[in-house]
């Protein structure tokens, strides 16, 4: 056929076929197949794979490329690096999807790191730990053993532990190794903190006592509480040591002339304040905020509490970094902005009337009850992850129960979740650790 005469043929075939309905134009379509040979079959396939098989990151550029992978959740992506090198080598190399995906997953991020493949090896990473912490095989539990008699008051920092009992000795511990650093004779203690070279200590026998580790010796003793001393702390730079006491007072003391500079606030017991000119104090019902200073009548800035008719009891446990001051109750969990005093919300998990706060970050918070320690992510109020306690010593005054790292509140970021998680003394005079296992 000449040529003019097969491009007749063909304009006419063509009118023809789109005339057609698709289940027609398929019946013709299957008659030409089958009409045809080899050299007609390969031409056919060829043509198919160009126009069915269109590689769309291969064509389109990097930028809009990376603009519709930030559509696709994590693990859809990664089987998309199994199509080829290609689409590996243009996933693998979108910096913002996986700092996103990280992001998602609580991790910390440091946008100065702009390494594609780094961000995707910590993706691979949080993943694995997530999981882990979703099947509750996250940590692992390990027991330090060296006491007599019951430890009521416990402290952790950097890595050490320290220990006050009622064996009238405090130690500290290397939570790693599980080895005894020091071994001091002490008094009986309900409350302890420590530094490189002292301990301080808060006793049943009404006073505080400051101990050096390296010898042993008591440095310095403070007389002046008329009941049990249940929380200590100190600020060297700022020359006081502050005592909360069972006889309802907090006394504030000049660590180097030995007398109280503040006294008679009537407030049932000290809780720790991780700010300089700060102190916080609470009792069953109410949380007050006092300016620390030298003067003798300090007056309570503020007075924080979830009913006004002291009906809802507050847990023995507060949080506060400056910004935000948290507080577990029978109602939940309470936050509020340190700047206005305003409740900023209430978090309400299911049966929480048992449940108190351990610590509480931008990301999650480490709770405990009788039974389990949970892990709340902050950003659904939802819990993510539990982990089973044994019959653990109750105490409702002490400190026989403390969270341990606490920066991976904040986010984790394949660094900090290393370490203690929580610590809690036991009925035979042992302390129960539980440590976030090595990642897989």
């Amino acid at each position: 056929m000449e040529k003019k005469d097969f491009e007749a043929w063909l304009d006419n075939i063509s009118i023809a076929f789109l005339s057609l309905t698709d289940l027609q134009k398929n019946e013709t379509l299957d008659h030409l197949i089958s009409l045809s040979g080899a050299v007609q079959l390969r031409h056919l396939s060829n043509n198919l794979e160009i126009l069915l098989k269109r590689d769309f990151l291969k064509l389109l550029p990097l930028e809009l490329s990376f603009y519709l992978l930030k559509w696709l959740d994590p693990q859809t992506l990664l089987t998309c690096c199994l199509v080829s090198k290609q689409w590996n080598k243009v996933i693998s190399a979108c910096t913002e999807v996986w700092q996103t995906a990280c992001k998602n997953l609580g991790w910390q991020i440091d946008d100065s790191v702009q390494d594609p493949l780094h961000w995707k090896k910590v993706y691979l990473k949080a993943i694995l730990r997530m999981k882990q912490l979703k099947d509750h095989e996250a940590f692992e539990t390990s027991s330090l053993i060296g006491h007599s008699a019951r430890v009521y008051a416990l402290y952790y920092k950097d890595g050490l532990l320290c220990t006050g009992s009622d064996d009238l000795s405090a130690k500290l511990w290397d939570v790693s190794t599980g080895q005894c650093i020091y071994g001091i004779q002490t008094h009986t203690c309900a409350a302890v903190k420590f530094d490189e070279q002292k301990l301080v200590t808060g006793s049943f026998d009404n006073t505080v006592a400051c101990w050096e580790w390296s010898s042993g010796a008591k440095t310095q003793h403070f007389r002046g509480h008329t009941g049990a001393v249940f929380s200590v702390d100190y600020n060297d730079e700022l020359d006081i040591l502050v005592s909360g006491s069972a006889d309802f007072t907090v006394k504030v003391w000049a660590l180097s002339s030995f007398h109280v500079v503040l006294q008679k606030c009537k407030v049932k017991s000290l809780m720790h304040s991780p700010g300089d000119y700060i102190l916080l104090s609470a009792d069953k019902y109410e949380i007050k905020i006092w300016p620390i200073g030298r003067e003798i009548n300090c007056k309570c800035l503020r007075t924080l509490s979830v009913s006004e008719d002291r009906s809802i009891s507050l847990q023995p446990r507060l949080h506060f970094d400056g910004k935000y001051i948290v507080c577990s109750s029978a109602l939940g969990l309470y936050q509020w902005d340190f700047a206005s005093y305003d409740i900023l919300r209430v978090i309400k998990p299911p049966d929480f009337s048992n449940v108190s706060l351990l610590g509480f970050g931008e990301i999650f918070a480490l709770l405990f009850d009788n039974r389990y320690l949970y892990i709340m992510d902050l950003r659904t109020e939802k819990l993510i992850s539990r982990w089973p306690l044994p019959e653990y010593r109750k105490s409702k005054r002490g400190s026989s129960f403390l969270a341990g790292e606490m920066s991976w509140l904040n986010g984790l970021n394949g660094q900090n979740d290393t370490g203690l998680v929580f610590a809690t003394s036991m009925p035979d005079h042992s302390i129960h650790l539980v440590l976030w296992k090595e990642h897989g």
